[in-house]
């Protein structure tokens, strides 16, 4: 077949598993541990981000939803109004895109509180956040200490993203003692 003369499937797949591991391995615990309290504190939780990144942290809120969590992605028609006893969390690797970081300064002045999940512990959302949980990778900005990867763009950060979700779900089920077959009275049930 014309062209393949890189990685084998097996090698590139194994690549992005290595990446993975890596960058999660980088979040700091007390961050993560944190973040938590806040979400089981939080009486509303909304989230936003743009393109791949949205798709990523819209699994995270519905994945928190099936643990009784009220979550809601900003601008879906439903969405309530925000109060000073909800959160916000940001998805952003740059923390500069321009839409999310809007939203968070809002938040800000309704009095709720605002996470950042992303890479860039100097972005405009630095001042406005009361926690961020750093990923360390390669985002559009090419920082010194992020953790580079051989993936296309912000690929790692998505998936990076979608993993540490599951494993803060993960998480709030064993600080809960959630029984695990209890979940599924959360799922959808129309499909």
């Amino acid at each position: 077949m014309k062209g393949w003369v890189t990685m084998s499937y097996r090698e590139t797949y194994q690549t992005i598993l290595e990446e993975c591991e890596t960058a999660l391995g980088k979040v700091k615990e007390d961050d993560v541990k944190q973040f938590i309290e806040l979400l089981l504190e939080a009486e509303k939780v909304f989230f936003i981000g743009v393109g791949r990144v949205k798709l990523a942290v819209e699994a995270f809120a519905k994945r928190l939803a099936h643990l009784g969590i009220a979550t809601y992605i900003v601008g879906q028609i439903t969405e309530p109004a925000m109060t000073d006893k909800d959160m916000l969390v940001v998805a952003s690797g740059s923390g500069e895109s321009l839409v999310p970081v809007a939203i968070a300064r809002k938040a800000k002045q309704i009095g709720g509180k605002v996470v950042h999940l992303g890479s860039n512990p100097q972005s405009s959302l630095a001042p406005i956040t009361d926690l961020m949980v750093r990923i360390p990778v390669q985002t559009k900005l090419y920082l010194a200490d992020e953790i580079q990867s051989q993936q296309p763009m912000s690929s790692l950060f998505e998936q990076t993203l979608l993993l540490l979700g599951d494993t803060i779900a993960k998480m709030i089920v064993e600080k809960e003692q959630i029984e695990l077959k209890s979940l599924w009275q959360f799922h959808a049930n129309l499909e």
